[in-house]
């Protein structure tokens, strides 16, 4: 078979530019550290590094949503631990003018400080973090609480808020309720239930000291506000599991974001000692085609005359 120079320069023409093209390719991952730049490249490769992206951009969504759930419950569970110390303070102060020696100077002097104390119990529960109320239910940007008062005096507590929790999603098909449903605080949730709530509670509490009604004081009105002490409890306790469980969350999802972008990075980066002993066989090889090619385009009528 004749081999014409027209296929011998053809040959050369396709080889150097195999070659070529290989050089660029390898220079430019060199210089990207990226295994591939465009789809075409390796599509299939290209759609599992667009897959493991996606997931990490989904996992740092989880991730936000998990500390705003801890920071959100810490901030509550802090709420609360003053809710309870203001009720230990009342109780205190219950047992102080329930005594049958205590001076009407006194009991009136213990009402003035019981009202302040309601009030710090409200200001707690009206707890902002981020701008949104921690007590509120799904209603956030509202005040949640309010003192209501009659003739200067309180006669309770006002919820403003909504009887929900707030659902989040941690991870895929994994969801946590946050506490925020205020009723739970202001409404007794377990065996001591009486049916009345805080607010007729505080009410009931003002006008003994008023009237100075050491019986109701020491008895009723003692006991009650434990149940009430005991049921804050009972939700900070709620709200420590809460934060345990997210905990738990985080650590999941930061040993899941480690995993993502290892995988990523096994099929997006090069290995550039690797991809460097790659480029210098190639630029060899193409070193090597264009010496012979230039060898070929010397070629003249007299090579073929001698």
């Amino acid at each position: 078979m004749r081999i014409s120079d027209n296929m011998t320069y053809n040959d050369f023409l396709k080889n150097l530019t195999t070659n070529t093209n290989k050089v660029q390719k390898t220079m430019s991952q060199l210089s990207s550290f990226k295994e591939v730049s465009k789809s075409s490249d390796n599509p299939l490769l290209v759609s599992k590094i667009m897959d493991l992206n996606v997931s990490l951009a989904q996992n740092k969504t989880y991730a936000s949503t998990i500390s705003d759930g801890i920071s959100w419950s810490q901030t509550q569970y802090s709420a609360l631990s003053g809710v309870t110390t203001s009720m230990q303070r009342i109780s205190t102060l219950i047992q102080s003018s329930a005594n049958a020696s205590t001076a009407d100077s006194d009991v009136k002097a213990n009402k003035d400080e019981v009202e302040q104390l309601i009030s710090g119990v409200v200001d707690s529960l009206n707890t902002n973090f981020d701008g949104r109320y921690v007590f509120g239910g799904q209603n956030t940007t509202t005040v949640p609480f309010e003192v209501e008062k009659e003739n200067g005096e309180i006669t309770g507590i006002k919820y403003n808020g909504t009887a929900q929790d707030l659902p989040r999603e941690i991870a895929k098909g994994v969801g946590v309720n946050l506490f925020a449903d205020g009723t739970k605080l202001t409404d007794l949730s377990d065996s001591a239930q009486t049916g009345e709530n805080i607010s007729g509670y505080f009410n009931k509490l003002i006008t003994a000291l008023n009237s100075d009604d050491k019986d109701s004081l020491s008895g009723d009105l003692l006991k009650e506000n434990q149940n009430y002490t005991d049921n804050f409890t009972n939700v900070q306790a709620k709200i420590s599991t809460i934060t345990t469980r997210l905990q738990a969350a985080s650590s999941r999802n930061e040993t899941e974001k480690t995993n993502l972008t290892d995988v990523l990075s096994d099929k997006q980066d090069v290995d550039v000692a690797q991809k460097y002993m790659e480029y210098q066989n190639q630029m060899t090889s193409y070193k090597a085609t264009l010496a012979m090619g230039t060898k070929i385009m010397q070629t003249t009528i007299l090579d073929y005359l001698n």
